[in-house]
C-alpha cells in the first residue's frame, strides 16, 4: 500500500498525517512544537509507525512549514528555516532532517503556500488560475498560486510584513513585530489584538471597536494584494478569522478602499464570493501538505 505523508509545521504545533493515493487522510497527530531535538524525532517516529500499522511504505512527504524558509533549490541551505523569531528554530535543516530519517523524497513549501495549493486542488480555489490565501492568527502569512504553481522569488511571499498606512492619532499602538513594529503582522495578529486591548482575542466582545479597526487593517492589506497580484479569489483563514462577522466588514471596506478603480464583476457584484473562508477549514494546512506529496507542483 502506497502511503503519503503530510507535515504541517507550525510555531505552536506540528500536525502530522498519513494519507492514501486518493488523498484521504487515514490518521493524523498533533505534536507540540518544542525544541528541535524533541519535536522532529517525534515526527519521524509517527510516520514510521504508520508504515508499520498500515503495512505500507511512505512514497513522499509534503511539508508545509512556518518560516522564513530558503526555497531556492540551488542554495546550500535549501529547505532550511532561516531567520524565524521562533526561539531555537533559526538555521534548522528541516527538509534535510526529514529526508534523512524518513528515507524518502520530501517536498517543502511555506505553510500558507501548502494551504493555497490544497484549496486550489480540492477547496475554494478549484477551477481558478490565480489564488491568494492569507492566514491571520499568531502571525500573518500569505500564499500565492499562479497557474497552478505556488510562487517563489527572491525568497517567498511575506504578506504579513506589508507596511500599512497607520494613523497613530487614531491608533497609537506601536505594533508587535520585532522587525518592523507596525507592519500588517505587527498591527493585526492575535498577539497584537491582545496587547492593544489587554484581552485575548477570544475574550473581546463582538461589538467591541477592536474588530472594526481589525477589519480596516485587513482591508487595507487586501487593497495592496488585489492591485499588485490581481488574484481571482482571496481566502482568509487563521484563528482571528474564526470571528466570521469580520468578513462582511472586510468586504465592505475593500470595496470602499478600491473606490471603483478595479473594474471587475467579482469586486462590484460578487464580493461575498471573492473574499471567502477556506473550504478545507482548519485542515487546509495539513491537506495542502498532503497535496504537495501526492501531486507535487511542476
Amino acid at each position: 500500500m502506497d502511503l503519503f505523508g503530510a507535515v504541517e509545521a507550525g510555531g505552536t504545533k506540528f500536525i502530522c498525517a498519513v494519507g492514501n493515493s486518493s488523498g484521504k487522510i487515514l490518521i493524523e497527530k498533533r505534536i507540540e512544537t518544542r525544541t528541535v531535538e524533541d519535536t522532529l524525532p517525534q515526527v519521524v517516529e509517527f510516520l514510521r509507525q504508520q508504515e508499520r500499522d498500515f503495512d505500507g511504505q511512505i512514497k513522499r512527504v509534503g511539508i508545509g512549514s512556518f518560516g522564513p524558509l530558503d526555497l531556492n533549490p540551488k542554495s546550500s541551505k535549501f529547505g532550511f528555516i532561516t531567520s524565524t523569531p521562533k526561539p531555537g528554530w533559526s538555521n534548522v535543516d528541516l527538509l534535510g532532517y526529514l529526508q534523512k530519517y524518513l528515507e524518502c523524497p520530501c517536498i517543502i513549501d511555506t505553510d500558507v503556500n501548502a494551504a493555497v495549493y490544497g484549496e486550489y486542488l480540492w477547496g475554494a480555489g478549484k477551477n481558478l488560475r490565480s489564488l491568494v490565501y492569507i492566514t491571520i492568527g499568531t502571525g500573518i502569512g500569505g500564499g500565492v498560486l499562479i497557474n497552478g504553481r505556488p510562487i517563489h522569488g527572491l525568497v517567498h511571499p511575506e504578506m504579513g510584513h506589508i507596511i500599512l498606512d497607520h494613523d497613530k492619532d487614531l491608533d497609537p499602538f506601536p505594533g508587535v513585530c520585532p522587525y518592523h513594529g507596525d507592519c500588517f503582522e505587527g498591527l493585526a495578529t492575535g498577539p497584537a489584538l491582545q496587547k492593544r486591548w489587554n484581552m485575548k482575542p477570544e475574550e473581546i466582545p463582538d461589538n467591541h471597536p477592536a474588530w472594526e479597526l481589525e477589519a480596516h487593517y485587513i482591508a487595507r492589506a487586501l487593497h495592496s494584494v488585489i492591485t499588485i497580484l490581481s488574484p481571482e479569489r482571496i481566502i482568509l483563514g487563521g484563528g482571528v478569522m474564526q470571528k466570521e462577522f469580520l468578513f462582511s466588514s472586510i468586504r465592505a471596506q475593500v470595496v470602499k478602499s478600491l473606490n471603483g478603480y478595479v473594474v471587475s464583476d467579482a469586486i462590484r457584484h460578487d464580493i461575498d464570493g471573492y473574499i471567502v473562508p477556506p473550504s478545507l477549514g482548519k485542515q487546509a494546512g495539513v491537506i495542502g501538505s498532503l497535496a504537495l506529496a501526492l501531486i507535487p507542483p511542476e
